[in-house]
């Protein structure tokens, strides 16, 4: 089928007319845009400006004087003469007895000198050291017989060494005992009741003479796999 189209109808013939119609028309209106003036309405009266001071009040300082007070007359210390022969005399009248018993001047208690202070706190190295009967084998001998493994820290695999400090007294005997670090599970309780069990030790001797000690024993707990 052939197209049939009227070339008067054409349009695309007068693009390029309707273009620059279309750019001079909106010049046209920008510049009138631009040249457009609206009527003055006349100047302004804005009002005057005021000025407000702050009012101020003048205050006088005027200084006072205090008056210092009056100084007290001291009294005046007057000498007196005690060889004048105007002064009274005194007499002492005292009765005595020649039976009358007199009990004798006791000194009063004195206090503990520093060597007695010394000897009441324990040493902790003496010249020779308190030795439990039978030496150190005994005391090993002592604790693995004396000593039983608590239950509940067997049962919860529990081990390890709990340390005791005691001090021998001079006449041997253990006292003093004090747990340093322990173990849970009844094991502190058990190695502190052996030790308080403890048979008399030989005192240690410092100058020849027995004298307190102070020891630290550690006492192992082991579970045997």
């Amino acid at each position: 089928m052939e197209t049939r189209k009227n070339s008067n109808a054409d349009l695309e013939r007068k693009r390029f007319v309707f273009l620059q119609l279309g750019l001079i028309l909106s010049l046209g209106v920008v510049l009138a845009a631009f040249e457009w003036k609206t009527p003055d309405a006349g100047n302004i009266d804005l009002p005057p400006r005021t000025y407000s001071e702050p009012e101020m009040e003048i205050i006088d300082i005027i200084p006072v004087k205090k008056e210092l007070p009056k100084p007290v007359n001291t009294t005046l210390i007057r000498e007196v003469d005690n060889l004048a022969e105007d002064l009274p005399e005194i007499e002492i009248e005292i009765e005595t007895d020649p039976l009358e018993f007199i009990p004798p001047f006791e000194l009063p208690g004195r206090l503990p000198d520093e060597e007695t202070v010394e000897e009441q706190l324990p040493f902790v190295i003496v010249e020779k050291m308190p030795q439990f009967p039978g030496g150190e084998a005994g005391l090993m001998r002592y604790l693995a017989e004396n000593i039983r493994y608590p239950g509940p820290a067997r049962e919860a695999g529990i081990s390890g060494t709990v340390y005791i400090t005691f001090v021998v007294e001079p006449d041997g005997r253990v006292t003093s005992v004090k747990i340093l670090r322990g173990l849970p599970g009844g094991c502190s309780e058990e190695a502190e009741r052996v030790v308080k069990m403890m048979p008399d030790w030989e005192p240690g001797r410092q100058a020849g003479k027995a004298v307190r000690v102070a020891l630290n024993l550690p006492v192992v707990f082991r579970l045997i796999q």
